[in-house]
C-alpha cells in the first residue's frame, strides 16, 4: 500500500493552516504551525507570488493531504466523481467523507485519519457484519460499520473514546458506548466541514 511517510507536520506548513493530522498534538502549543506558521524550506518566509493556477494547486494539495490520498488515488476519485450526476466538486467531497478510514475517524473511533486507516488495514473493522481491511471502500447509506471485539478492549481505543471530543456530523449516527456507527444519511455540502474549495479543484482538473 503506497503512502506518505514523511513528516506530516511539514504538510500543514506547506498549506499554511493546520490539517489535524497528528491529533491531540494539532490542538497543543506543541504544533510547529504555532510556531512556524511559514513554508518549510530555505524559501519559506520569501513572498511567494501567487498566481491562479498556484490557488488551484494549492486547495487541491490540501483536501489531498487532508483525507491522506496520493495523487493517483485523488485523481481516481475525482474520476469518480465527474462520472456520478450532480455537482462535480461536492459529489467529490461525499465520496472523500464516505470512505471507511474517514468514516471511522468521523465516528470517533480514532485521533486522526492515519490511525483509522491503521485500524482499518489491521483487520479491526467490520461493515454491515463482514471485515473490510480496505480504507479506500466506500460506504453507502444505511451501512454499519462496528469494531470487532478485539479492538474495542485496546487501550488506543478507550483512550479515544475518552479523551476525544469531536462532534460527529449530522450525517452520521455513532454509539461510543457500542462502538458502532451508521450512515444515516449521504453528507451534503453543509454538513462537511472540510474547509476546502472544491470548485477550485475542479477548475483545476478542467484545464
Amino acid at each position: 500500500m503506497a503512502r506518505y511517510t514523511g513528516p506530516v507536520c511539514r504538510l500543514c506548513r506547506r498549506e499554511r493552516t493546520k490539517l489535524f493530522l497528528k491529533g491531540a498534538k494539532c490542538d497543543s502549543m506543541r504544533c510547529p504551525m504555532e510556531r512556524r506558521p511559514y513554508p518549510p524550506g530555505m524559501h519559506g518566509r520569501g513572498r511567494i507570488r501567487e498566481s491562479e493556477y498556484l490557488i488551484q494547486l494549492r486547495e487541491k494539495q490540501k483536501a489531498r493531504r487532508i483525507y491522506g490520498l496520493l495523487e493517483k488515488q485523488f485523481r481516481s476519485v475525482y474520476a469518480e466523481a465527474t462520472r456520478r450526476p450532480g455537482i462535480t466538486g461536492e459529489t467529490l467531497l461525499q465520496l472523500l467523507e464516505l470512505r471507511l478510514d474517514n468514516v471511522v475517524f468521523r465516528a470517533g473511533f480514532a485521533s486522526s485519519r492515519n490511525q483509522a486507516r491503521q485500524f482499518v488495514r489491521h483487520g479491526h473493522v467490520n461493515v454491515n457484519g463482514k471485515r473490510v481491511t480496505i480504507p479506500s471502500y466506500t460506504l453507502r447509506k444505511d451501512d454499519v460499520l462496528e469494531l470487532r471485539p478485539k479492538a474495542k478492549n485496546m487501550i488506543v481505543v478507550r483512550h479515544n473514546l475518552d479523551t476525544i471530543d469531536r462532534q460527529v456530523p449530522a450525517w452520521l449516527d455513532a454509539s461510543t458506548s457500542e462502538h458502532r456507527a451508521s450512515v444515516r444519511d449521504l453528507p451534503i455540502r453543509e454538513q462537511i466541514d472540510t474547509q476546502v474549495k472544491e470548485q477550485l479543484i475542479v477548475e483545476l482538473y478542467s484545464k
